[in-house]
């Protein structure tokens, strides 16, 4: 199953890294161009630990009732700056909100970008941790695509306190269903 984390990179991305790293679970950072440019060093850490790196566009801007153009633009600049401080281009983008609109299939085609949903949402800006985690333990099996966060859209130094507590207690429990916690990318090459 794949875990994901949309918004960040953010002040406490290394705290979850660090989670991951302990439980040697990988996981895809669908990323706004926005913050990796204010910290470009927590992206490449990212990168650095084997994890994948999805495109959520520049400013976590909803699509609905946008051009193509505006599309284009916020999809096409945080493709160019990951792959800038990476040396990776993104193979995968997520809609902000999940929200796609007419013209956004013909932008992906175009970036070579493949769209992700998930499975389930933990909704972990507003339950506590142990909420978080006792829904996405429900909705685990094979296949699943979790959603959480490691960031609050564009917020500095962000309080994921409930995202944290959230991995801290779902990754044992994965892990103990005999559940490969994995990227979109490699669960979907299974």
């Amino acid at each position: 199953m794949a875990l994901t984390f949309d918004d960040g990179p953010s002040e406490s991305t290394p705290a979850l890294l660090a989670l991951l790293r302990e439980h040697n679970a990988k996981a895809t950072f669908f990323v706004c161009g926005h913050n990796a440019k204010r910290l470009p060093h927590l992206l490449r850490a990212v990168a650095d630990a084997g994890h994948e790196i999805g495109n959520h566009t520049w400013s976590h801007r909803r699509l609905d009732f946008k051009s193509k153009a505006f599309m284009r633009d916020e999809i096409a600049r945080t493709q160019d700056l990951v792959e800038e401080i990476t040396g990776l281009r993104p193979r995968l983008f997520r809609a902000p909100y999940g929200v796609r609109w007419l013209g956004l299939g013909a932008v992906q085609r175009e970036l070579e970008l493949q769209g992700v949903m998930w499975s389930s949402i933990g909704l972990d800006w507003k339950h506590s941790g142990a909420a978080v985690a006792d829904r996405l333990t429900r909705a685990s099996e094979g296949g699943a695509i979790l959603c959480l966060h490691d960031g609050r859209i564009l917020a500095e130094n962000p309080d994921i306190h409930s995202t944290l507590e959230a991995v801290r207690l779902l990754l044992p429990r994965l892990q103990e269903r005999n559940l490969s916690i994995t990227s979109v990318s490699a669960m979907l090459e299974r």
